[in-house]
């Protein structure tokens, strides 16, 4: 009787270990997971914001050069 009650409790004692464990590499993948796509977003991010910066200063140039023509007009 005794036994049983042993082998009952360890087993119980495993299975808990076990779902915990599984858990614990769930969240691990999670976490991999959600590094690997802040990294790819930031090189995406990245490229978005040169382009926006290239097209800013070229937009800002082309209103430079329209002032200056606007005040040579006049």
């Amino acid at each position: 009787m005794q036994d049983q009650k042993i082998e009952k409790i360890a087993a119980v004692a495993v299975n808990i270990t076990k779902v915990l464990v599984i858990i614990y590499l769930g969240f691990v993948e999670v976490f991999k997971i959600g590094k690997l796509l802040r990294e790819k977003l930031d090189s995406e991010f990245d490229i978005s914001r040169k382009w926006a910066s290239q097209n800013y200063s070229i937009l800002k140039k082309r209103l430079a050069e329209q002032r200056v023509a606007g005040v040579k007009e006049n």
